[in-house]
This record gives structure tokens, sequence and C-alpha cells, in this order.
């Protein structure tokens, strides 16, 4: 095996465009958990309430930046 070799997988991953959905789909799902971990979080200290429209909220917020932030 050589570690000098120019087609490697250093140039597959260099050239590689990957699939936006999966991105996505991560951003959706990271968003979430953090969204409820962040609501709940702020319901035990009695900043708000923890409910589906505060949890929701807080991951349209988090999936905005994220998605913003990666493009």
């Amino acid at each position: 095996m050589d570690d000098t070799d120019p087609d490697g997988f250093g140039a597959g991953a260099e050239q590689s465009k990957g699939d936006p959905r999966v991105v996505l789909a991560l951003n959706v799902v990271l968003s979430t958990l953090f969204a409820v971990t962040i609501a709940w979080g702020m319901g035990f200290v009695g900043f708000l309430e923890f409910n589906l429209v505060n949890t929701a909220t807080i991951a349209i917020l988090l999936f905005a930046v994220a998605y913003a932030v990666s493009k």
C-alpha cells in the first residue's frame, strides 16, 4: 500500500459534493434534539414553559441559523 497515492481517499473526499438532503436531515434531527434540551432546561429553571410551541420555535430558529451558516 502506497501512502503517497494522489488518487487516494484525500482526493476522493475533496472532489465529493455529497448529498445535501443528508445535511438537511441531520440539521433537522440535531436542531430538534438540541431544542428539546434547551426548552427543558429553560423550563427547569423557570425561564419559560416547556411545551411543544416553545420547543418548535427554538428548533426552527436553530435550524435556520445552522442552515444559514452551512450555506
